[in-house]
Order: structure tokens, then C-alpha cells, then sequence
């Protein structure tokens, strides 16, 4: 925990609390613990609150406990005078420790502080910079394709046949869907950074989800097959179908992406009580082992990795289904390939009583 939970005036109510439940067990239990055990008491609850607290309010709770400990617990009882010289002794000794363990704890808490956000603060330029790095090259490659394409529709000297111009079309519209995707990615990440994403609830045909995300990754998919054999009747689910697609569409274009040419990928759905399960699986290699636990990690991409990618598609994935309260994983098939699983809880309700609803 950090001072920064708690608000300055909460922290002199929160000591002020802690040293006077100090006193109260002390008092009770002073004929077994003496003195020296109330010494001890306080100064746990000093060191509490250096770990917890600013530094003006741990250093009046160490005065603070100090005065308490004169007045309620060494001879003679409920005055500030001290008459033996062992007390004397034992009182400033324990008013030192009070005071150097507040200074150490604090210290030692801020350093730590300020290591933990300069480590942070190099991780983020670094995943930044891969981020930065991956859309150089995830940018540039489809603006260069849509460049060259309309330079070449253009140019008046050349003579380009129907059939060439239409392939310089469909390269400019595979281009440009690129690009969409990019930066529909960079701006779902950043809601999900920002923490606003707020699904909005309705009746939702998951075969037709499913659907609209195929005929969105047709011309990606000319080389893989996409398989998905919709349940006849399938319930209609209460949940965000925009963030369902956003889901499976991020599952399906990284099993296009990073699987070898004629890989099947099946989708599968299922409901099983008021718990949405979908899969999406293929017959490509797999993942690594190792690299199963971070797969869904931001920016996180496969050593040697001969696709291109930023490495926000599962985590946008991942985040968008903890936003409708469900979970995502990962395993390898004994068969061969990889196996995402996506479990969203909700309420269904079958086709033929909708209109009932």
C-alpha cells in the first residue's frame, strides 16, 4: 500500500487510532507484558504506519506514542515525571528507536518506491518502443501498397489492362483493411488502459457474430480455411455483440496470421447453463511451451517471428472479455495446434420466446 491511498487528515485520524488502540491493549495486558512490553507495542505501531504514511504524521505518532507510554506507563503512573534512572534511560532509548525506525521505514519505503517507478518506468518506454517499432513496419508496408497501387492506376503513360487494374484495387482494399485494423487495435487499447470500456447489453445472435467476423477475414483467409457450423437454434445471449466480434475477430486473425498456409481453423460455440463458451482451434504448430503464460501479455511476440503484428491482438482480446465478466485461454491440442477457449457467463433466451422478452 502508498500514502497516496490515504487522504493527509485520514492518516492523523488513521494513527491517532492505532496508537490509542496501542494504549488500550496495553492497559489491559500491562501486569503480563510490564512497561517494556507496551514500549514494544508502540513501536509496532509506529513502524505500521511508516510503512503505510507520510512522514509529519509517523513522526507525531512516535512523539505521540512516547508522551503515552511517560504518562500511562512508567512509575509514577499518569504523570509526565520520571523518577528512576533506569526509566530515564529506558524512556530515551525508546524515543530514539521510535524516532530512527520512523526515518529508516520511510526511507527504505521511498527508495523502493522510486525503484519500482523507474523500473516501470523503463518497461514502459521499452514496450513502447516495440509497439513503435512493430508499427513502422505494420504501417508502412500497407501505406507503401496503397501508394504504389494509386501511382500506377494513375500514370497516364501506362497502360494497364482491366483485369491489373482490378487486382491493384483489391490490393489497395487488403491495404486499407490493414490499416483499419491497426488502428481500430491502438484505440481499443487505449480504452482499455484508460479503463472505460462499458459493454452495452442486448439480445445478442452469437451465429451471426461469428458470421460477421468470417466475411471480415475473407480476403485474409484465401490460403486457410475457415470452418464454423452454425447450431440451428441456437439461444440468443445477453451480452455486448460488438464485444464479442472485437474478441473473436482478434482469435481469428492471429490464427490466420501466425499459421502455416492450408491450416484449418474452426470455430466452435456452445451453451452450457448461462455460461457462453467459444472456441477457436486450428492444425497449425502450436505454441511454445514457455510462451503459453505470456501469450496474452501486451505487445508480446514469439522470438523469430516471420509475421508481422504488434502483439495487442490477444490482449485486447483477454481485456475485452474480463470486461463482460468471462475468461480467456490458451492450450496446445494433443493433436497439434493451438486452442483458445472463451467463457462469458449470461442470461439466454431462446429464439422462439424473444418476442416475448
Amino acid at each position: 500500500m502508498s500514502a497516496l491511498i490515504y487522504r493527509k487528515s485520514n492518516q492523523y485520524l488513521i494513527s491517532g487510532l492505532l496508537i490509542a488502540l496501542a494504549t488500550l491493549t496495553s492497559q489491559l495486558s500491562l501486569k503480563y507484558i510490564g512497561y517494556q512490553g507496551a514500549a514494544l507495542i508502540y513501536l509496532l505501531v509506529v513502524s505500521i504506519s511508516a510503512m503505510l504514511f507520510d512522514i509529519l504524521p509517523v513522526l507525531l505518532t512516535a512523539l505521540l506514542s512516547a508522551i503515552l507510554l511517560n504518562f500511562f506507563f512508567i512509575s509514577p503512573l499518569y504523570t509526565f515525571k520520571i523518577v528512576s534512572t533506569e526509566d530515564v534511560l529506558m524512556f530515551f532509548m525508546y524515543l530514539i528507536l521510535a524516532l530512527v525506525n520512523t526515518v529508516l521505514t520511510y526511507k527504505i519505503r521511498d527508495y523502493n518506491s522510486k525503484r519500482r517507478d523507474e523500473a516501470e518506468k523503463t518497461k514502459t518506454i521499452n514496450l513502447y518502443n516495440i509497439l513503435l517499432n512493430s508499427l513502422s513496419h505494420e504501417l508502412r508496408t500497407p501505406i507503401a501498397t496503397i501508394i504504389g497501387s494509386i501511382d500506377t492506376i494513375q500514370d497516364g503513360n501506362a497502360r494497364i489492362s482491366e483485369t491489373h487494374k482490378q487486382e491493384l484495387y483489391n490490393e489497395i482494399s487488403i491495404a486499407g483493411a490493414r490499416l483499419n485494423r491497426q488502428v481500430d487495435n491502438l484505440l481499443n487499447m487505449s480504452r482499455l488502459e484508460a479503463g472505460i470500456l462499458k459493454p452495452s447489453f442486448d439480445w445478442c445472435d452469437v451465429n451471426e457474430s461469428i458470421f460477421n467476423v468470417l466475411q471480415q477475414n475473407q480476403e485474409q483467409a484465401t490460403k486457410h480455411q475457415l470452418v464454423f457450423t452454425p447450431q440451428k437454434n441456437l439461444d440468443l445471449v445477453w451480452t455486448d455483440g460488438g464485444f464479442l466480434e472485437t474478441i473473436l475477430q482478434n482469435l481469428v486473425y492471429n490464427a490466420l496470421q501466425h499459421t502455416p498456409e492450408h491450416t484449418t481453423v474452426l470455430i466452435d460455440v456452445r451453451l452450457e447453463g448461462q455460461l457462453l463458451e467459444i472456441r477457436v482451434s486450428d492444425n497449425g504448430i502450436g505454441f511454445p511451451k514457455e510462451s503459453i503464460a505470456f501469450a496474452f501479455d501486451k505487445f508480446y511476440k514469439l522470438n523469430n517471428q516471420a509475421t508481422g503484428g504488434t502483439g495487442l491482438g490477444l490482449s485486447i482480446a483477454k481485456g475485452f472479455t474480463e470486461a463482460l465478466a468471462g475468461s480467456i485461454s490458451l492450450e496446445n491440442k494433443k493433436t497439434g495446434g493451438a486452442l483458445f477457449t472463451v467463457k462469458i457467463p449470461s442470461k439466454t433466451v431462446a429464439i422462439k420466446d424473444f418476442e416475448y422478452e
